[in-house]
């Protein structure tokens, strides 16, 4: 077996499969958003090569494009308005290629000392971005948020408790515990059931009016903790809520955490790419004096997934944290200045993360991501004039290109929204989802896509009045039969 094939049979497949992703990444939008799912089905196409026998290298090709193309839901596409998925800039895909041939080896330096001064370097150009002091900056790459936010909680409790790393949690007096809203995302929740917290070491502050961290309820909570003897040792605060967008109060976080001594790490996953606009970035204010943050390159960044980034303004705690010695790592970097990546974070063997974001950096710049973000924000705040042009109730304060709104009439129907986001999924024309907002269940729209457009968005609103009347009619027929 050849696994390397020919150079013939190679150049033979890199243009039949390039020509053949470039057919659906020109064609994205003429797609249906998103597949019928028959789950029998696409079992049954996955199951029928019983790998006994071999398709051909073109064969094989076309059956995995062909298959995902019928049972994925399109994320690229200018009119899926989910999750944070968006469509995956050209450079990015280029240089998840490059990687992949390369498979430059990541735990130590001297196995690829470029691909690490890459990922080294835009770690300080990001903390710098962040306004932390550019002597004290640190960070990993990681595969996505849940990563960076349980590398978060680790640092924190390695910093707050220096056995912690040979006692583990077997050397506390009291229980320690983590500060969040009830908006944080979830991988909060998982990080502290993983390091070995359990579900009842983490807070749940409440939030006021507009979405946000209550600062008093956040200070009473931790003043009962420390009167039970237990072990306050994190504060959370969340820059673009996964649900509705909002920042919380970074500054006045950042003063609890300073009067109780307590880590402050900002989950930015989604909001932190608004630091590089203009006209977004004092949402960020307080953010430079976190301890940590987490901002994911894979959403508004636009990069193919997984690509996260760990920042801290604490230079020595990473190593404190991860370094562990071994033998039968390489030696080469012994004695040079460097750091080897594998003794700075949760993985060992992983791939080139930082790729997909120098090469969009090189070839867009700064400008070209503040130009991008411009554009969604813009396209938010179209998408909400439209919106309230129609009738349609806005329940979500933020600049952030997300909208959570219902028909003010219709809110508290318990069938309204999830009728009209089950009709506009069928459909295969849109993709949005439900999430509720002070106990009422909205339909929210995320625009991650940079290159949805004004008339995207004016076609979701027609097809959203559209569903609303044939609701409205057929909630007035019950009421007459």
């Amino acid at each position: 077996i050849n696994f390397d094939l020919t150079q013939k049979e190679r150049l033979d497949l890199f243009q039949f499969t390039i020509s053949s992703l470039e057919n659906y990444y020109k064609r994205t939008e003429a797609y249906k958003v998103s597949p019928e799912l028959d789950i029998n089905e696409i079992v049954d196409v996955v199951r029928k090569h019983d790998f006994n026998s071999n398709l051909s290298p073109r064969e094989a090709i076309s059956t995995v494009i062909a298959a995902l193309e019928k049972y994925t839901v399109h994320t690229p596409h200018p009119k899926y308005y989910g999750l944070f998925n968006p469509r995956a800039n050209f450079s990015g895909i280029i240089a998840d290629l490059i990687t992949a041939v390369f498979n430059p080896q990541m735990a130590a330096w001297s196995h690829a000392p470029y691909a690490a001064e890459v990922e080294n370097y835009l770690i300080q150009e990001f903390g710098k971005k962040f306004g932390y002091n550019a002597q004290k900056i640190d960070g990993t790459f990681a595969s996505g948020g849940t990563e960076a936010n349980l590398t978060a909680v680790l640092c924190a409790l390695n910093e707050t408790f220096p056995d912690y790393a040979n006692n583990g949690l077997m050397g506390m007096k009291g229980r320690p515990l983590i500060y969040c809203s009830t908006e944080v995302h979830h991988s909060i929740v998982r990080a502290a059931r993983t390091v070995g917290l359990g579900l009842d070491s983490v807070r749940i502050v409440n939030v006021n009016s507009d979405q946000k961290v209550d600062i008093d309820d956040l200070n009473s909570k931790i003043k009962e903790d420390l009167k039970k003897g237990n072990q306050p040792f994190m504060i959370i605060g969340t820059a673009g809520t996964t649900g509705s967008g909002v920042i919380d109060d970074l500054n006045n976080l950042s003063k609890v955490a300073n009067k109780y001594n307590l880590w402050f790490h900002v989950d930015a996953a989604y909001g932190g790419a608004a630091i590089l606009n203009k006209k977004l970035k004092n949402l960020l204010k307080g953010i430079e004096k976190s301890n940590s943050i987490t901002f994911d390159i894979h959403k508004w960044m636009s990069v193919p997934m997984g690509a996260s980034l760990f920042l801290t303004s604490n230079k020595e705690i990473l190593g404190k944290t991860f370094r562990i010695a071994t033998e039968y790592m390489p030696k080469e970097g012994n004695g040079l200045q460097i750091v080897d990546p594998f003794s700075h974070s949760i993985q060992w063997s992983r791939r080139f993360i930082g790729l997909k974001l120098y090469l969009s950096l090189l070839i867009f710049g700064w400008e070209g991501y503040e130009k991008t973000i411009e554009h969604q924000r813009k396209m938010g705040a179209f998408l909400k004039l439209k919106l309230e042009d129609s009738g349609w109730l806005i329940k979500n304060d933020t600049s952030l290109p997300i909208v959570c709104f219902t028909d003010e009439e219709l809110q508290f129907n318990s069938s309204f929204t999830s009728s009209i986001c089950q009709k506009l999924i069928a459909s295969g024309k849109t993709w949005i989802s439900v999430y509720p907002i002070g106990g009422i269940n909205t339909l929210r729209a995320c625009i991650t896509n940079y290159s949805t457009n004004e008339n995207h968005l004016e076609e979701l609103v027609m097809l959203l009045n559209e569903e609303r009347k044939k609701f409205q009619r057929k909630e007035e027929k019950v009421i007459q039969d």
